[in-house]
């Protein structure tokens, strides 16, 4: 890549990173914290709260995305920023459960993503797209890490409210990255050269689809329950998760990054895919069924971050390969919308299992999940590996 496709991946995936930090970071601590709002005893509302993001996502990811061909990608980011920055101040604010859920929604409606890939389609070369859209992949997967091991320990700080408002300053900032390192684009492109249901028919990419959101689904509905977990089988206090998180994270990172390679390099992309799904099962089925100690919770951390990494950097990768060449930003922004519509269900199916069945009902459901996964994914055509030059897709 030259100076400035590195630059400008490096730019959209701290941007995108930062978008996504509204979710993750409190993740780890918001089930624990929310015992002590008003509203917060029923867990259906604290499922809602988490997941009410992801609604609201899932709704304006593609008129955002289309709004950015029309306007220009950079307005349209910028704008969407400002509400997830307003919803982050909310949040931070809210006196109760309703006024949570309000913020949270507030947030999600800053629908970016598809605008800001697209962004970075706009301003690489064919042939490095996909490393350019694994960075941002891998963005997420970073920070998912980094937010589980930072979180306890700022919650431990500055409570759920300086929480939110570090949100929302950081979404300010992300403004500021935007106009300084990222070039302008001088005429809006992509989504609209081929029709939707392009995009919407093609077999491959609604199972990548079906993939993203079942994992989004399975993290959501994980971490409504993993918290409590921590806390009543492991004896660990919110502010102490950090350290069961550190290690695994640190852990699951130095596995990871040699698995990345061999998919990308060696062309073990389908064995390599396929065996981070069905890890993500074991890992749901281990906490279904050995998870009494905090040993066992902190081997099963470990094991759905390296799972969780993989996908998330190969997930959009995937996608970008896949799609026609004239319809790579419909097909990010339905790939996002069904990402967000994963969190929503995540969350709010996670809270309304664990009221009514309790904490392992999570887990088995999310077992079940994972496998149809696997089941789906096995029945995927893998894109080849194509030569670096002539202008195609690397």
């Amino acid at each position: 890549m030259s100076p400035q496709e590195r630059r400008v991946g490096a730019s959209l995936a701290s941007i995108f990173a930062l978008r996504m930090l509204g979710l993750f970071l409190i993740l780890p601590v918001f089930s624990v914290h929310a015992a002590t709002m008003p509203g917060g005893e029923n867990l259906m509302l604290v499922g809602l709260a988490l997941g009410a993001y992801g609604l609201t996502q899932a709704v304006f990811q593609i008129p955002f995305g289309m709004a950015s061909d029309r306007v220009g990608r950079k307005p349209v980011i910028i704008a969407g920023l400002l509400i997830f920055a307003l919803g982050s101040f909310i949040a931070a604010w809210a006196p109760d459960m309703h006024w949570m859920i309000a913020g949270r929604v507030l947030q999600g409606m800053g629908a970016i993503s598809a605008a800001v890939t697209a962004l970075a389609a706009d301003l690489t070369r064919e042939e490095h797209r996909t490393k350019v859209m694994a960075m941002i992949g891998s963005s997420i997967g970073l920070v998912f890490a980094l937010s589980l091991v930072g979180a306890p320990l700022l919650y431990g700080w500055v409570g759920m409210g300086g929480l939110f408002t570090l949100t929302g300053v950081l979404a300010l900032a992300a403004i500021v990255l935007l106009l300084k390192a990222v070039p302008a684009v001088a005429k809006p492109v992509g989504q609209q050269k081929l029709p939707l249901r392009t995009v919407l028919t093609n077999p491959d990419l609604l199972k990548l689809n079906l993939g993203i959101g079942t994992l989004h689904m399975i993290q959501m509905a994980m971490f409504v329950v993993l918290p409590h977990a921590l806390l009543s089988r492991g004896g660990l206090a919110a502010p102490e998760h950090w350290k069961v998180y550190l290690p695994a994270v640190l852990a699951s990172f130095a596995i990871m990054v040699p698995a990345i390679i061999a998919a990308e390099k060696k062309d073990k992309m389908r064995p390599i895919f396929l065996a981070a799904i069905a890890l993500t099962a074991c890992v749901q089925l281990g906490l279904f069924l050995f998870s009494a100690s905090l040993w066992a919770l902190g081997l099963w951390l470990l094991l759905f971050f390296v799972a969780f990494n993989i996908l998330e950097a190969t997930l959009p990768s995937l996608v970008s390969r896949t799609a026609p060449p004239a319809a790579k930003g419909a097909a990010l922004g339905v790939y996002n919308t069904t990402q967000a519509i994963g969190l929503f269900i995540g969350g709010a199916a996670g809270g309304t299992i664990a009221q009514h069945f309790g904490d392992n009902a999570v887990f088995s459901a999310c077992t079940v999940l994972a496998l149809i996964w696997l089941v789906v994914a096995g029945t995927m055509n893998f894109p080849q590996r194509r030569p670096a030059p002539a202008g195609q897709t690397a």
